[in-house]
């Protein structure tokens, strides 16, 4: 995953943070100002407007997705490896960032509208594509089944940074990298058997 070094980076990824809690793209700038600890005019110092913070998030979300499909493109590992890596990349950028299906969303409904947009889409389901191409290779059965594996798969990486209740169940759980991976583990030894 990307790490943020400076100060554009950090109200960017409040941005996105925000974007996720409250479920929508349209945050204030304000807000964010708040969130990420400095002052409205160092938003519009970095930003020229709100619209062109929203372009650059989207663009700090495309970079991250790129490191997924890096992990899908090395030839370094076996199949099972690069779906648990990418697996839990995508957990961990979730996790850190949760307005990341609230970007793709977004994204969606603008992507014949603008590039950045278009190029979200595009990685984002070439990304699933291949987890579940990967997914097809190491799981075995009739191609419903394993339509409903790959469905499960997804769901169970994607749900739990989703979930608001994951309090209840210990949010503490997943941000270990070991715990995660022992969790994607274990779901796919379980999607393997069944």
């Amino acid at each position: 995953m990307r790490e943020l070094k400076n100060i554009e980076e950090r109200i960017l990824d409040r941005a996105l943070y925000l974007m996720g809690i409250n479920k929508t793209c349209d945050i204030s700038i304000r807000a964010i100002a708040k969130e990420a600890n400095v002052n409205i005019s160092a938003i519009n110092y970095y930003f020229r407007s709100k619209e062109e913070m929203l372009r650059l998030v989207k663009e700090f979300y495309f970079e991250n997705t790129m490191t997924v499909s890096a992990i899908l493109n090395s030839e370094e590992y076996d199949d099972e490896e690069k779906l648990l890596l990418a697996a839990n990349e995508i957990m961990e950028y979730s996790l850190r960032f949760p307005g990341n299906s609230v970007i793709y969303r977004n994204s969606k409904k603008l992507a014949d509208l603008d590039e950045t947009s278009r190029k979200i889409i595009d990685i984002s389901v070439d990304v699933g594509n291949r987890l579940s191409d990967l997914l097809r290779k190491l799981i075995p059965g009739d191609e419903a089944s394993i339509n409903y594996r790959c469905l499960i798969f997804m769901s169970s990486v994607n749900y739990l940074t989703e979930y608001e209740g994951i309090g209840d169940f210990g949010s503490t759980h997943f941000i270990e990298r070991e715990e995660r991976m022992a969790y994607l583990k274990l779901l796919i030894r379980a999607l393997k058997s069944t």
